[in-house]
């Protein structure tokens, strides 16, 4: 008897720099029940396993108990898919290696497999999104942080060490640029991310005098959501926010499509649901510096998948493939 029939669900967990996500998922890609708990709340991972295990368990029990899950699926910042650990993760309380997996799987008993977050959100959209059927394409992810993950014929790449396609960390302003929690300058997270946009936002208006609906707000408190508000208001400095921060990445992404002649770049996250605001100057940026030969190739696609599913569906993929324990 097919294995998959005893046992017809995996869990996929999303750990982000803000919240952790989990579903139960069947092999239709069906999200059938899902939580979330708080990742910063929590600065000993101990204690953090075991409150995703308190809130996921009564999920796994209603749908019939741990023996009918295949395993689970773990997307994670800076998570090493080879060795099943999260690797000096900048933007999590937990520092150093931790080996996370096997902490899952000790607790519940579950085969356990990890990989890179952004990674997981492309086998997530490659699999139900706006990436099937596609061999070559780079998913950019603008959370907390600027994260991706790469396709190559059909294969996302992890290189020789599990770390391979670290884009949110190429340098984009050497020297003088943004102080990044990774412990350089001029990251392109540093500027491309949401913390980034409300970053250049409170620079921005302390730098100058013009009116902006954005005065309104607590300088500390600004996000990029009310960056957005703003901007769907006619806000002009808001609306400069997101040509500078379009800009930027349209000018990364030009250097990206050298790269790997990628047929698309997905971008996901809320940033990437800002419409003509930062789709109109990424796309520019990327036809005024993109090589000749490779002009007009490289749809620019905003992801078909909720945000918090397509890392969940992601990482869940990743444990249809896992062997029993």
């Amino acid at each position: 008897m097919n294995s998959n029939m005893e046992k017809p669900y995996v869990v996929g967990i999303d750990i982000g720099g803000t919240n952790t996500v989990f579903g139960i998922v069947d092999a239709r890609g069906t999200i059938i029940a899902s939580g979330s708990v708080k990742t910063q709340a929590y600065t000993a991972v101990e204690e953090y396993v075991d409150e995703v295990c308190k809130n996921l368990l009564p999920l796994v029990i209603a749908q019939g108990g741990v023996e009918k899950i295949k395993g689970i699926g773990i997307g994670a910042p800076n998570g090493n898919f080879y060795s099943g650990t999260i690797e000096f993760a900048p933007n999590l309380p937990w520092r150093g290696i931790i080996p996370l997996a096997a902490m899952f799987e000790e607790r519940l008993g579950i085969p356990t497999a990890l990989t890179n977050d952004a990674n997981a959100a492309a086998v997530g959209e490659m699999t139900y999104g706006a990436a099937r059927g596609m061999k070559d394409f780079i998913m950019i992810t603008l959370g907390t942080g600027v994260g991706s993950g790469i396709v190559i014929n059909g294969q996302m790449v992890y290189g020789h060490d599990g770390f391979a396609g670290e884009l949110g960390h190429v340098i984009v302003r050497r020297g003088t640029g943004r102080m990044c929690g990774c412990g350089r300058k001029g990251c392109l997270e540093t500027y491309c991310s949401a913390t980034g946009v409300a970053r250049t936002a409170r620079e921005l208006l302390a730098a100058r005098t013009d009116e902006s609906l954005l005065r309104n707000v607590p300088a500390e408190n600004i996000t990029s959501k009310d960056v957005y508000d703003a901007a769907v208001q006619g806000d002009k400095l808001a609306q400069e926010i997101f040509d500078f921060t379009g800009t930027l990445l349209g000018e990364a992404l030009a250097d990206f499509i050298a790269f790997s002649s990628p047929e698309a770049i997905v971008l996901f996250g809320g940033l990437a649901k800002s419409g003509d605001y930062i789709m109109k100057p990424i796309q520019k940026a990327i036809e005024e510096n993109v090589l000749n030969i490779y002009k007009g190739k490289t749809k620019l696609l905003v992801s078909e998948l909720k945000d918090s599913d397509a890392a969940v569906l992601g990482a869940s993929a990743l444990a249809w493939e896992l062997k029993d324990l």
